[in-house]
């Protein structure tokens, strides 16, 4: 892409948000930021920043993390219309993730050591909760929330020293993770579907809020999970005919096509009734490893009645779009390169280099070179209480 392509809409993005800094000093400090978010900078910090940036000191970039007079939110809902803007579908995807940032010491807002996903093990570490789009046309994070533990939100002294908000309380990342899909609900962002890995999707409270909302979804859940009328959900696909697992490819992956074996089944009707007809089916869904056909994860589903068994494994491998995102967002913005340790530094550096981020998957979409989620395509494989209905298979209640 041309430099001046480039430049173009970098202002038109700086532009965008330079109202919600109320100060000529504060729109050239966030200017420079970014800027630097977006350069060649070895790390990503207050120091190098400024170096970049052709300061003396990083007191300027610093002051604009902690102290200036600006809200992270609001610029958050800029960035939200402008990646529905630039990367919106009708079919785009909400994807639900947390990823830590591994720290030392304890005086690091909501540090504390704590599982990490990130790294695999147990770590002194932040963790935060986030929301990517994910669409043909791209993927991008689009809101965050930092994960508070209780040896934090019960010691007000320490969460005061943090400059933690007075009315900021315990909530469990599923609190978070329902407080985020709500305001992308809410946004000018176009959402089909929500997907999440088990540690979100087990929580039946997030589920009936997407259906209430009339929001598909395909949630990862653990073997453990219960199903109404079927009871435990890996009991439940253990008794699947050998013929009901097909093979499909649930999108690209690093070294080509992710396949793996699916079964799928629709659950009895529960609701969602116009007429005599369902709206729409509940489903279980698994996914069975071809090399290690032991391993198998577990799903639960929500879709439009008519929805094919491709989709929904479309859907289900769209939820690594946040895996991608995390990594570039951390290779090359700086999402985790940041040396503040109170509240509003960490939602302000978030919050910018998340913005950078969505700039550079903008650029990469008009560029045509994001390769996009690629369709589930199911390639040649042999095709109680399943039975087949139709097209596909129907999971019965026990009589």
């Amino acid at each position: 892409m041309r430099p001046d392509v480039w430049s173009a809409e970098l202002e038109e993005l700086l532009v965008r948000i330079g109202h919600r800094f109320g100060r000529v000093d504060l729109r050239r400090r966030m200017r420079a930021y970014v800027q630097g978010l977006l350069g060649p900078v070895g790390r990503k910090n207050s120091w190098q920043l400024a170096e970049h940036a052709g300061h003396r000191t990083p007191a300027g970039l610093q002051h604009l993390l902690s102290r200036a007079c600006w809200n992270p939110d609001e610029v958050r809902d800029d960035l939200q219309e402008y990646v529905a803007e630039r990367l919106g579908d009708t079919a785009g995807v909400l994807i639900i993730d947390d990823t830590g940032f591994i720290k030392k010491g304890t005086v690091s807002a909501g540090v504390q050591r704590q599982y990490s996903g990130t790294a695999g093990r147990t770590e002194n570490c932040q963790i935060g909760v986030f929301a990517a789009y994910a669409s043909s046309r791209g993927r991008a994070l689009v809101d965050r929330e930092l994960y508070l533990p209780k040896s934090w939100t019960s010691d007000p002294d320490r969460c005061a020293e943090a400059k933690i908000p007075g009315e900021r309380t315990f909530a469990t990342k599923g609190d978070l993770a329902k407080a985020v899909i709500m305001r992308a609900l809410a946004s000018p962002l176009p959402i089909a579907w929500v997907t999440a890995d088990s540690a979100y999707g087990q929580e039946w409270r997030l589920r009936r809020l997407l259906e209430e909302a009339d929001v598909s979804y395909v949630l990862a859940v653990p073997k453990s999970q219960h199903v109404h009328a079927i009871g435990r959900i890996d009991f439940a696909i253990s008794q699947a005919p050998e013929d009901a697992w097909e093979r499909y490819s649930c999108g690209a992956g690093a070294k080509g096509p992710r396949v793996y074996d699916w079964a799928a089944a629709r659950l009895p009707a529960i609701d969602d009734f116009d007429g005599d007809a369902p709206t729409h089916d509940r489903w279980v869904l698994a996914r069975r490893s071809l090399a290690r056909p032991d391993e198998i994860a577990y799903y639960l589903a929500y879709a439009p009645a008519g929805t094919g068994v491709a989709e929904l494994v479309r859907i289900a491998g769209t939820r690594w779009a946040i895996e991608e995102a995390f990594q570039a967002a951390k290779n090359e913005c700086g999402l985790d390169q940041y040396e503040v340790r109170r509240y509003p530094g960490w939602y302000r550096h978030i919050t910018l280099a998340m913005l950078a981020h969505a700039f550079l998957a903008a650029m990469a979409a008009a560029a045509g070179t994001e390769r996009g989620a690629a369709e589930s395509v199911p390639t040649l494989s042999p095709r109680s209480r399943w039975r087949k209905s139709g097209d596909s298979w129907q999971l019965a209640a026990p009589h």
